[in-house]
């Protein structure tokens, strides 16, 4: 597991709020956010909005994360739970594009 080190920003960007909030309000309130370490790169913070939509903000680090969760109005830190995850709704279209080339066979 990667560690924050003293370098690693820990306020998210105003672009990164941006972003968050206007998937708040393009797919509801309240929205959920699981944050995810994802090594070297920073972390993932994986929106949930109550209509099914999955988003997706990177950031520096899971602190940055956290500090953007805490942000931004009407979104909830979440887990990978069963209430989040009955709530994503993932459409055909999506399946293909995450099977990738193997989806035409």
């Amino acid at each position: 597991m990667a560690e924050e080190t003293e370098n690693t920003p820990t306020a998210p960007t105003a672009r990164q709020l941006a972003s968050a909030r206007a998937f708040v309000a393009k797919h509801g309130k309240p929205s959920r956010a699981v944050v995810e370490n994802i090594g070297l790169a920073g972390a993932r913070v994986v929106l949930v909005g109550p209509d099914g939509a999955m988003g997706d903000v990177l950031v520096a680090g899971v602190e940055t994360g956290s500090a953007l969760v805490e942000q931004v109005d009407d979104l909830e830190a979440a887990e990978w739970d069963s209430e989040t995850v009955k709530t994503v709704k993932i459409g055909a279209a999506h399946r293909r594009k995450m099977a990738g080339p193997r989806a035409g066979r």
